[in-house]
């Protein structure tokens, strides 16, 4: 990371969030600001880009905040430095639970937008059929 900071404009651009979101998850304590400008304009680093990515793709998973903020604490402790090893083997193991979840999440996902697309095609499939016998 280069240290380079950027206002929350370029931040919701990036991460395809809502200022309104961030704003939200800057108050829930998810990601706070490495800075402010002297005008008080909230400034972002790429680790705070890279925590609102972890959270954006969380939330289509159905994580709550406290889940996020359960695998973020994790994984901000394993990044440091000096974690002793019993520590390190129980944040790994959390990891693993939300990694499970994750899996579990998308396997449901994908049976839904299975249903959907075979909905979608009977659908598509009827128009398809009653088009026919009104153009004969």
């Amino acid at each position: 990371m280069d240290g380079k900071h950027m206002q929350i404009g370029e931040v919701a651009a990036r991460t395809e969030l809502s200022l309104r979101t961030i704003r939200h998850y800057e108050e829930t304590g998810l990601v706070v600001p490495s800075a402010r400008s002297q005008g008080g304009f909230r400034l972002y680093t790429e680790r705070d880009v890279e925590r609102l990515m972890v959270i954006r793709r969380m939330k289509p998973l159905g994580f709550t905040l406290d889940q996020m903020r359960n695998l973020l604490n994790a994984t901000d402790r394993l990044d440091g430095d000096q974690v002793p090893p019993d520590e390190r083997e129980a944040l790994l193991e959390r990891v693993r639970g939300y990694e499970q979840g994750a899996a579990e999440q998308i396997a449901k996902l994908r049976v839904q937008l299975s249903r959907a697309e075979e909905f979608a095609r009977t659908l598509r499939e009827r128009v398809e059929r009653n088009q026919s016998t009104t153009v004969s």
